[in-house]
C-alpha cells in the first residue's frame, strides 16, 4: 500500500522546504511529506549559490521579488538570532565605472527606495576607497543591508524544524509519474508510491517537468545556466573587504561578475552566465542529450538567443579564457592578477524563459487543480525564502481550502 498524506511536496532545496516550515507551523494537523530526489538536502541551486543576504535593490517595485525580499530577508536574519546561525550584514557597493552606467546605477537606488530598502547611499571615489579601498569607479550606490550567510545551513535547520513537528522528509524519492485517481494524487518514486491530496512542486531545475507529469502546459521552459566561480588567492583576499558588484544589464536577470566574501572567509569572483548542457551540468563537460535536445527544439531558446547572442558568444569565451575573466573582474578591481584566480566552483540557476524567447524575470506560481507548481524562483529565492514559502502556502490555502 501507498502512504497517504495530505500534502506532498516535490524538492529539497530552501524554497520547498520554507513552504513544507510554513505548513507544519500554521496546520500541523495535515499530514506532509517532502519528496528529494538526492541523497542530501539543498543538493542544487542552494548549495551552489554565493550564501548573499540580497537586499532589494534590483527588483520591479511591484513585482513579487520586490514585495517578498526585503521582508524575506527581515525574516531570514530573524530566524538565524532565533536559531544561533552565522550571518553579517557586511554591506556591498555598486559601482558604475563609466559614465553610460549611471542612469543604470539611479534606478538601483530609485527601485530600491521604492522597496523599502534602507540605509542606501550614492556615494563618489573618495567614499568608496573608504568602504572598498582598492575597488575604483566613478560614482557608486552603498547597499547596508546586504549580507553573506550559509544557505544549505538554513536550509538544514528549516528541516530539522518540519520533523520536529511531524513532517515527513524523504531523500532518493525521484518522482517518476504522476498519476491523477478521483480526488488524490498517486506519485510514482524511485523508492514506490506516495499518494496525497494536494502537491505543491518545488521542482527548481524540473519544475516544468514535473508540472507537465502533473498534466499542467506551463507558459514557459527552464533553460540552464551554468555560473562559474573564480576563488581570490588566500594571500590577496585582502583586496575585498566584502561584496564589490558591477551595474548590471538591465535586460538581463544576471548580476554580472562580482566579488562575494563568504561566511567562511573565503572570496569568490564571478559568476558568469553559459547556457549548460545538462540541468545539473556543473562542468563544462557535463552533457545530457535529452536535456540538450529539449533545450534546442524549444522557440523560446532561439527566440533568447537572436536577441542576446552577442551577449551568449562573450560568456562562452569568458568561461573559456581566464584573461577575458579577469579582464572583466578588473574593472572594478585593477590590481588583480590572473594568478589572484583560482578555479572555483559553479551553480546551475534554473532560469524560465516564455515561448517568445523573454527572460522571466519574477517569481512564477501556477495552480491546476490540488497542484500548485512554483515554475520560476531564482534569486533572491533563497534570500526571501521564508516570505516565498509564505506566498506560497497562502496561495494553497485559497486554491485547495486547507483551512475547511
Amino acid at each position: 500500500m501507498a502512504d497517504n498524506f495530505d500534502i506532498v511536496i516535490i524538492g529539497g532545496g530552501i524554497v520547498g522546504l520554507a513552504t513544507a516550515l510554513n505548513v507544519t507551523q500554521r496546520y500541523p494537523q495535515r499530514k506532509l511529506v517532502i519528496l528529494e530526489k538526492e541523497d542530501r538536502l539543498a543538493a542544487h541551486q542552494t548549495g551552489h549559490n554565493s550564501g548573499v543576504i540580497h537586499s532589494g535593490i534590483y527588483y520591479k517595485p511591484g513585482s513579487l521579488k520586490a514585495q517578498t525580499c526585503v521582508s524575506g530577508a527581515k525574516a531570514l536574519t530573524a530566524f538565524c538570532d532565533r536559531h544561533s546561525l552565522p550571518y553579517e550584514r557586511c554591506g556591498k557597493v555598486v559601482v558604475a565605472t563609466t559614465t553610460a552606467e549611471l542612469p543604470r546605477l539611479e534606478e538601483l537606488f530609485r527601485r530600491g527606495t521604492a522597496n523599502g530598502v534602507e540605509g542606501m547611499e550614492m556615494i563618489g571615489l573618495e567614499r568608496l576607497r573608504e568602504i572598498e579601498p582598492h575597488a575604483t569607479g566613478i560614482k557608486a550606490l552603498y547597499v547596508p543591508t546586504t549580507g553573506i550567510i550559509d544557505f544549505p545551513r538554513v536550509a538544514r535547520t528549516y528541516a530539522q524544524l518540519i520533523q520536529e513537528t511531524g513532517g515527513e522528509i524523504r531523500l532518493r524519492h525521484e518522482v517518476q509519474r504522476i498519476n491523477h485517481r478521483d480526488t488524490e494524487l498517486v506519485l510514482e518514486t524511485s523508492q514506490g508510491e506516495v499518494r496525497g491530496k494536494f502537491l505543491i512542486n518545488c521542482g527548481g531545475l524540473f519544475c516544468d517537468r514535473l508540472a507537465r507529469m502533473a498534466g499542467v502546459r506551463p507558459d514557459l521552459q527552464i533553460v540552464p545556466f551554468r555560473g562559474e566561480y573564480y576563488t581570490i588567492a588566500p594571500q590577496r583576499r585582502g583586496l575585498v573587504k566584502n561584496l564589490i558588484y558591477p551595474v548590471p544589464d538591465p535586460a538581463l536577470p544576471f548580476l554580472g561578475v562580482h566579488f562575494t566574501r563568504t561566511i567562511d572567509g573565503s572570496v569568490e569572483a564571478g559568476p558568469n552566465a553559459v547556457l549548460a548542457f545538462a540541468r545539473e551540468g556543473y562542468k563544462k563537460t557535463d552533457f545530457s542529450l535529452s536535456d540538450t535536445k529539449e533545450t534546442l527544439t524549444f522557440s523560446g531558446f532561439w527566440g533568447m538567443a537572436h536577441k542576446y547572442w552577442q551577449t551568449g558568444m562573450g560568456e562562452m569565451y569568458r568561461s573559456f579564457s581566464r584573461r577575458a575573466f579577469l579582464k572583466a573582474l578588473q574593472r572594478l578591481l585593477p590590481e588583480l592578477t590572473e594568478s589572484d584566480l583560482h578555479p572555483g566552483g559553479s551553480g546551475v540557476r534554473a532560469q524560465a524563459i516564455s515561448p517568445t524567447g523573454a527572460l522571466v524575470d519574477d517569481f512564477a506560481l501556477s495552480v491546476s487543480g490540488n497542484t500548485l507548481h512554483v515554475l520560476n524562483a531564482p534569486s533572491p529565492g533563497a534570500t526571501a525564502s521564508l516570505a516565498i514559502g509564505r506566498l506560497i502556502v497562502d496561495k494553497a490555502v485559497h486554491a485547495f481550502a486547507l483551512d475547511q
